[in-house]
């Protein structure tokens, strides 16, 4: 058994509840090297010049390290962070209040931006690009605008739906980088890191295992790493091995290629019950019994990226890959073979 574990890097602390597995900064972040390269040269430019960093969207799937970035920037350019989200500003008076407890250099991190309602998308266009907000108060005749002024922040957008933006909102981003699924290699550089955090032993070929089922996603690799340990400390002697890592994740019904119950379900109705489509994502949603908008943001793009199903204007389509998985005879169609046409009678 290989005795190369990762725990000597960082002492597990007395109290798991307090990890966190977020990186301090850009070096300790592994993958999305372009992007890393970009807010790099971006923070030291701003902070060369003693200025505030200019306006970063993040588009992307979930998962893959948005609001990480978002901690890092703000950690680099020395500000404070202020999170919130695009559902939870509901009116004008939310958005100011957040706006008018920023100080210079401050980072406001909206995540799912692209949800802002339109009405106070209209109120941060000034706020991002003058650096003021514009309140209006009472109605009819008696309406009157007082203009505040506000320090220079930055804010950091994250989106996993970019081109549900509005074009004068992307437009007031400086930078705007996309993040993408990471390889099983940059996986596995998380999971035996995450893993000298959480004080478990997770041998070369244990991380490289779990990782290769994470669906090229940071969060998941970390919550199978937590599963993984679980497993090896009541199942095994504590290792996490290839092996252990195989028979954890089988547990829990992740196949090798890193597809859950949920993917599984979701092939077999689009073939067996819809005849391999096209179907609409709402009659798919009724089918497994699984949320319409879960199934577009969490399962569909990894079936997509491994060649499963295609997105038609007419619905959803079972590739031959997808036939393939779940053991079905492929059938003629956008993701099958064509038969040949041998000649002869008809």
């Amino acid at each position: 058994m290989s005795k190369n574990f990762y725990t000597e890097a960082v002492e597990a602390p007395d109290n798991a509840d307090d990890i966190t597995l977020r990186p301090p900064d850009l070096s300790e972040f592994a993958g999305q090297e372009k992007v890393k390269e970009r807010l790099g040269l971006m923070i030291e430019a701003a902070k060369g010049r003693g200025d505030v960093l200019e306006h970063v969207l993040l588009c992307g799937p979930p998962g893959l390290g948005k609001t990480t970035l978002a901690h890092i920037i703000a950690a680099a350019t020395g500000g404070a962070l202020h999170s919130t989200s695009g559902p939870q500003i509901e009116k004008a008076g939310d958005l100011a209040g957040v706006l008018t407890n920023l100080k210079r250099g401050d980072v406001l991190f909206i995540d799912e931006i692209h949800r802002l309602h339109p009405a106070i998308e209209e109120y941060l266009y000034p706020a991002m690009e003058d650096y003021r907000l514009d309140i209006i108060i009472d109605q009819g005749p008696n309406a009157r605008t007082i203009e505040l002024s506000l320090p220079r922040f930055t804010l950091v957008g994250a989106t996993t739906r970019a081109g549900m933006l509005t074009a004068p909102l992307r437009s007031r981003f400086t930078m705007t980088n996309r993040l993408d699924y990471y390889t099983a290699e940059e996986l596995a550089k998380i999971v035996r890191r995450s893993a000298g955090l959480l004080g478990a032993r997770v041998d070369a070929d244990g991380a490289l295992e779990v990782a290769k089922r994470a669906r090229g996603t940071p969060r998941v690799a970390n919550a199978l790493l937590r599963w993984a340990r679980d497993y090896a400390q009541v199942k095994a002697d504590g290792v996490v091995t290839g092996e252990v890592a195989d028979l954890a994740l089988a547990m829990i019904d992740i196949d090798a290629d890193g597809f859950d119950e949920m993917d599984k379900r979701i092939l077999e109705a689009l073939v067996y019950k819809f005849e391999g489509g096209p179907v609409g994502v709402n009659s798919l949603a009724v089918a497994v019994g699984e949320d319409a908008s879960t199934i577009e943001e969490v399962y569909e793009p990894y079936l997509i990226m491994q060649g499963m199903l295609a997105r038609t204007p007419r619905g959803r389509v079972a590739m031959r890959e997808a036939y393939l998985k779940i053991g079905a005879e492929p059938r003629r169609g956008p993701g099958a073979e064509p038969e040949l046409d041998l000649g002869g009678p008809p």
